[in-house]
């Protein structure tokens, strides 16, 4: 299977290097047996697991890398007493999926191993009986949140995202130590840490195409998979979809908000109250069909060259009547100017805009931001052609001109940072610009309560032609 990059330069990307090659197709059935718990896993995941070097993981989504990663990191932390282990991610959310992962491996299979009772795993630390630690942290923007530590296993979850400061925080950490260090993630364009990793020759590779992944799997799985890819690629664009299955590395995909540009905006800390006698702004992204989170974000204006983030709300599976209600609830508490919120295609919002506009204390107030249609007044008037793209600018003109300052909160910093933008070719010849992401629900709501605090007094838009 895979080579090292130290032993053979050519042929080290896993399955990147054998497309079209049948003895490159991932095998399934094989099984990991260190344990209680038999695991079915593919060959490229044995590889990773029994790997003594640097690794850089490169994949695309849904293809067994966090289970992978769990179980080399248990394996490790029990067969050497004494070690520190780290989990990092640029947000505690995504730290904390691979780090309950590797909690529940250790479950499955090295209970005995767990330190119990006042020592029993948290959010964030697990205690083993050799003397391990396993912890998980965010880093944040700047990684101050991490400084300090000694590790000598340093795991970076989507470590593509993880913004380039961090990393003079984080390698220090291995000096003493002369850990290793895992890198998994999905590509994110390729003026970053990871991608510079991988072409490193300190460490070894692998590259998982998930469309390969798919056909190794049995029945009825890979239809299963195949049918989802299938649906994927016809709403992605051929480089998104690139980039989010297949595993490449896409030049062409950018990322819209620099992280220096998040930086200087990311600065507030939310406000201990508030007063209704302000002018609020309401900006909600309801959670589409078959996803989990939808987001309420609230902007104060001050005045035309200062606007304010207060609060940042994050739901997870509500019912409509429930999200109607939490808007009436907060409209109550804070008295918004107006509310904008998304009813597109295939939101929630479609259902919930009906009730809302037959709601006497928000129905004046409520604006339906339809991305890729149009904006409706409260009597289902059409105003004018509204893009997405056209409220991702507007905040972007506001977040450079220093008129717009976000709370400091590490999932509002990586919801921006994962928003990216491509130039697309239309039928007719003309160059427009797609925006899109993985972790947008927060910057979607944001972008419609700038719209909306905004749509009389901005007028600087950038070209992007």
């Amino acid at each position: 299977m895979a080579k090292s990059k130290k032993s053979d330069r050519g042929k080290n990307t896993a399955i990147e290097g054998r497309l079209g090659d049948k003895r490159g197709d991932v095998e399934a059935g094989k099984q990991e047996n260190q344990g209680n718990i038999r695991l079915q896993l593919d060959t490229w995941q044995e590889e990773v697991i029994k790997c003594q070097d640097n690794i850089a993981l490169r994949a695309g989504r849904q293809v067994g890398k966090s289970t992978a990663i769990a179980v080399k990191a248990s394996n490790y932390a029990t067969s050497n007493p004494k070690q520190s282990i780290m989990i990092i991610s640029a947000t505690e959310r995504q730290a904390f999926l691979l780090f309950s992962k590797v909690l529940g491996y250790l479950h499955d299979n090295f209970r005995s191993s767990i330190k119990m009772g006042k020592n029993r795993p948290t959010k964030s630390e697990i205690k083993l009986t050799n003397g391990s630690i396993i912890r998980c942290l965010p880093t944040g923007l700047d990684g101050l949140g991490i400084r300090g530590y000694t590790v000598n296993l340093l795991i970076a979850d989507e470590a593509a995202f993880i913004p380039e400061a961090v990393w003079q925080a984080v390698t220090p950490m291995l000096s003493t130590t002369g850990g290793k260090i895992i890198l998994l993630s999905t590509p994110f364009g390729k003026d970053n840490y990871f991608y510079r990793s991988y072409f490193d020759k300190n460490f070894r590779t692998w590259h998982i195409n998930a469309e390969i992944v798919a056909d190794s799997r049995p029945e009825p799985q890979k239809t299963f998979m195949k049918d989802f890819h299938e649906k994927e690629k016809a709403r992605m664009t051929r480089l998104q979809y690139a980039q989010e299955y297949l595993g490449e590395f896409v030049d062409e995909l950018r990322q819209l908000f620099s992280d220096d540009i998040i930086a200087r905006s990311c600065t507030l800390k939310r406000p201990d109250m508030h007063s209704p006698y302000r002018d609020y702004y309401l900006g909600i992204d309801i959670a589409r069909l078959g996803e989990d989170e939808g987001t309420y974000e609230i902007i104060r204006k001050i005045n035309r060259t200062n606007m304010i983030h207060v609060e940042n709300i994050i739901t997870k599976k509500k019912l409509t009547t429930e999200t109607f209600d939490t808007i009436v609830r907060l409209e109550s508490q804070w008295n918004f100017k107006r509310i904008g919120i998304d009813a597109g295609s295939g939101s929630l919002g479609v259902g919930i805009l009906d009730f809302l506009l037959r709601e006497p204390t928000v129905k004046r107030k409520v604006i339906a931001l339809n991305n890729l249609q149009r904006q409706l007044d409260h009597l289902g008037e059409r105003k004018r052609t509204l893009l997405k793209e056209d409220m991702y600018m507007n905040m972007l003109a506001l977040m450079e001109k220093g008129i717009l300052k976000l709370l400091d909160d590490d999932e509002i910093c990586a919801s921006l940072k994962s928003v990216q933008y491509e130039y697309v070719i239309t039928e007719g010849k003309k160059t427009s610009v797609r925006i899109f992401g993985n972790y947008t629900h927060i910057a979607e709501g944001l972008i419609r309560a700038a719209w909306v605090a905004n749509q009389k007094s901005l007028n600087a838009f950038i070209d992007w032609i």
